[in-house]
């Protein structure tokens, strides 16, 4: 199916894209499981969904109800994941890194009547409802997947417009909020996907990102469901045998973040050869949080691989912005232009700016978010009465529509009356071969409202020091927005996506100092 035609498509719901593909092209690839070696094609796809819907409602699940998932990625949670949509649930997201406490208040927010979970995500439920008091149902996914039924489901249709998925914010500060997509929300930012980077039935890409996060559920997951091509997906992102699965599955693509470049980057002296013979390979992506200048451009000179550097949204169901595919324009630096929805840089009255000045980042399209559960006031506040979504990203557009964000409304660190964006402080410490990730954060101080401070890890075997850093920035930036202090840390909190957490970073930094 062409992307022309997935565009066309309107009004489907995930169940009608998993029937279309067992019918018209059955006997091709649809999963690839690493750890097992196991290949599932479209046609078997089908088969074993219609056998999990079937288990799933022999414990009395109704369609609508929350079921909820946590377990490592795989080819088997791919299918429960699809399963839970095909069969009318509501797919609750469990973070597994997200800690007990969140956990705990996800499946009682979300009232859950189910988690299908793996060995270790049952210890760390079980563990989390015993903390706080949730009354939850466990079902083991090997379970699930191995017990015999020869049942048909019953099956009764729905419209695109019914809930799909609930995926809860990384919750930085205050609880997290629940975001609820649509089928056809959830369709969309496959569908946006697939148009920004030309996915037809013959590309394979390679999950690394959990299946708990928006990026690899849309982007990876419904990216490769709504252009009918396959997945290939390891259990979790390894620096090690990263090439050597894009080799072995001749992947054409991937999705990483800004995190996993670094360390792709910084290891790859290390491969003995692992990242060459890469010839069915077409693009990488980066998305989550910004790509550095300097680091993207090093990866490309290292590996030969062009990387299009997006931006998306547990909101949006992921993408709202892509760079162009080569031959196209790629503007380092920026996560590029709209694909399959508005783009808006407006002031505080959510009105318009010029061209390259600095406002909120708005979004409209059918890929947005249905609303918060069971909270209209913060629905209200993020959605505006004509369809904007606010992001709270900061940015600007330029004169050929290239949107570059220049920090988080919550974010800006205001020294002395000025604001000071934390992304440029991060990219001039980037600019340090040794950084493998930075991040600067905003620490109150009594003589200017806020000082710059940062935090760093350092590659292995590193001779820099503070004073290196410190240097290195106050040449980049002067001496007003480098830091007052640096802090070599051997790891920087960040979220499920890989997206370094600023404000629990300052919290660690300041903890780090009263030991």
């Amino acid at each position: 199916m062409t992307v022309a035609a997935i565009q066309a498509s309107d009004g489907s719901s995930i169940r009608n894209f998993v029937d279309l593909h067992a019918v018209e092209q059955g006997d091709n690839v649809c999963f690839i499981d690493t750890e097992t070696g196991t290949e599932i094609s479209f046609a078997d796809c089908r088969s074993r969904i219609l056998h999990l819907v079937a288990r799933l409602q022999d414990t009395g699940l109704k369609p609508g109800d929350r079921v909820a998932y946590a377990f490592s990625n795989s080819a088997d949670g791919a299918l429960v994941i699809l399963a839970l949509l095909y069969g009318g649930y509501l797919a609750t997201a469990v973070n597994m890194v997200s800690g007990e406490e969140t956990i705990g208040y996800v499946l009682s927010h979300s009232e859950a009547k189910l988690v299908i979970a793996d060995h270790a995500g049952a210890r760390l439920v079980r563990s989390a409802v015993g903390k706080n008091s949730v009354d939850v149902e466990i079902l083991s996914l090997g379970d699930l997947m191995g017990e015999p039924c020869s049942a048909t489901p019953a099956l009764s249709n729905f419209p695109a417009s019914c809930d799909g998925l609930l995926m809860y914010t990384s919750g930085t500060t205050g609880r997290p909020k629940g975001v609820v997509h649509t089928h056809e929300s959830l369709l969309w930012g496959g569908r946006n996907t697939a148009g920004a980077h030309g996915l037809e039935p013959d590309d394979r890409g390679l999950c690394v990102l959990p299946l708990y996060h928006i990026n690899a559920f849309c982007v990876s997951l419904m990216g490769a469901l709504v252009s009918g091509s396959s997945l290939v997906i390891p259990p979790k992102f390894s620096v090690s045998s990263f090439w050597k699965m894009i080799q072995k599955h001749k992947c054409t693509w991937f999705s990483v973040v800004p995190t996993q470049v670094s360390y792709l980057l910084h290891n790859a002296d290390n491969l003995d050869g692992d990242a060459l013979g890469l010839g069915k390979l077409r693009f990488g992506r980066s998305a989550s949080a910004p790509l550095s200048p300097e680091m993207h451009e090093a990866f490309e000179r290292k590996f030969g691989v062009p990387m299009i550097e997006t931006m998306g949204l547990t909101e949006t169901a992921a993408q709202i912005l892509s760079n162009p595919m080569p031959p196209g324009v790629r503007k380092i630096g920026s996560p590029g232009i709209p694909f399959g929805n508005e783009v808006m840089i407006a002031d505080e009255k959510q009105t318009a700016v010029t061209e390259g000045e600095e406002g909120e980042i708005l979004v409209r399209g059918p890929n947005v978010l249905r609303c918060y559960l069971k909270n209209e006031a913060a629905t209200r506040e993020a959605i505006t009465a004509d369809g904007w979504l606010r992001t709270g990203d900061l940015g600007k557009i330029d004169q050929d529509g290239y949107v570059f964000v220049t920090g988080r409304l919550k974010e800006l660190i205001i020294k002395g009356g000025e604001n000071i964006a934390p992304r440029e402080v991060d990219e001039a410490l980037y600019g340090h071969p040794d950084v493998i990730e930075a991040a600067a954060f905003g620490v109150s101080c009594k003589d200017y409202g806020q000082r710059v401070e940062a935090g760093v890890k350092l590659r292995a075997k590193s001779n820099a020091t503070t004073q290196d850093l410190l240097t290195l920035c106050q040449e980049r930036l002067g001496d007003f927005k480098a830091p007052d202090r640096i802090a070599i840390l051997p790891e920087l909190p960040k979220g499920p996506s890989g997206k370094i957490q600023r404000m629990k970073l300052a919290e660690l930094v300041s903890k780090f100092d009263e030991a």
